[in-house]
């Protein structure tokens, strides 16, 4: 059976995505120790609290969570996990994982935070398989992820609009993802994004 890491960082509700990443096939450990999350088959990086105290959690792991994930260690971001997956945040100041090249920067709307359900427009990428062409997920956030012009088209694979700002909803580089929306919280279509996830970790 898929062991999965979910880092917990000291922020939110950790019992839902444990439940979903479960429901998918795996056994989940819930850690704030790097040594025991690096040496599960996959990393995942939970989607609630602020950039500041995740970089706080982060610590001085941030070079070799990195390295990890370069190496081929599979992990799943959400919400605010994948914006650590990024060098800077305009939320807090510190540094993040760097290992997508970009920006986290506030969302770009009337009404912040975003909160509810919002569709998305995904492209062919198999944690995004069974899900159509179109899902309709749950988000909660305030900040989106902006990817490096050069490498968008390569690294974004699905997409969101809130009011006029469209901003990457799940991105890829490697074995890693990020989701901005919180699959957990996204009813059946959500749920069949974590299975993809511990499917993609066993292959």
């Amino acid at each position: 059976m898929t062991h999965v890491a979910l880092f917990d960082y000291g922020a939110g509700n950790l019992h839902s995505l444990k439940k979903g990443l479960e429901a998918g096939g795996a056994r989940v450990t819930i850690t704030t120790d790097w040594d025991e999350a690096l040496d599960r088959d996959a990393l995942v990086l939970p989607g609630v609290g602020s950039f500041g105290a995740a970089v706080q959690g982060l610590g001085k792991a941030g070079p070799r969570v990195r390295r990890a994930l370069e190496g081929g260690l599979p992990c799943l971001g959400i919400c605010l996990g994948m914006q650590l997956l990024f060098p800077v945040s305009e939320e807090a100041g510190g540094e993040g994982v760097g290992l997508i090249p970009g920006r986290v920067r506030r969302v770009r709307a009337r009404t912040v935070p975003q909160i509810g359900w919002n569709d998305v427009d995904v492209t062919a990428d198999p944690i995004l398989e069974g899900v159509g062409g179109e899902l309709t997920a749950y988000y909660a956030n305030s900040f989106v992820c902006e990817v490096d012009e050069a490498l968008e088209d390569e690294v974004v694979v699905a997409r969101s609009t809130y009011e006029d700002d469209t901003f990457a909803a799940a991105v890829r580089m490697g074995r890693t993802w990020g989701l901005q929306f919180h699959p957990e919280k996204s009813s059946r279509p959500g749920l069949r994004i974590l299975a993809n996830f511990i499917e993609e970790v066993t292959r």
